[in-house]
């Protein structure tokens, strides 16, 4: 919120913000990894949100992080769920693949 130019602790110019920085509202400074980290963050769940809408007739239980856990009947094909999730939105063509795994519970593979 409410970003300016400000200096950082070194002097140079650098983008701040208005945030809660231990517990108090203050200016918060910013860099350029920071920003890419938060951008990449977003597509990546932009790319979740639309595997989710294409396997809206499975029944997903929860996600972490860029995983989804879906629970289907035992003669559901693995690998047509994976190639649902795995397609992608028009303006990223071709850029997408998904693996699977199945188990009786959640773990990680």
């Amino acid at each position: 919120m409410q970003p300016r130019i400000g200096q950082n602790q070194f002097g140079n110019d650098c983008v701040t913000y208005m945030g809660i920085d231990q517990q108090h509202w203050s200016r918060i400074e910013s860099y350029g990894p920071k920003f890419v980290e938060n951008i990449v963050q977003g597509v990546a769940r932009d790319i979740l949100c639309f595997a989710m809408k294409n396997l809206r007739a499975r029944f997903i239980v929860g996600h972490v992080h860029d995983e989804l856990i879906i629970e289907v009947p035992e003669d559901t094909s693995m690998q047509e769920t994976c190639d649902l999730m795995g397609q992608a939105p028009d303006w990223m063509p071709g850029l997408l693949r998904a693996d699977g795994h199945e188990c009786m519970f959640y773990q990680k593979d």
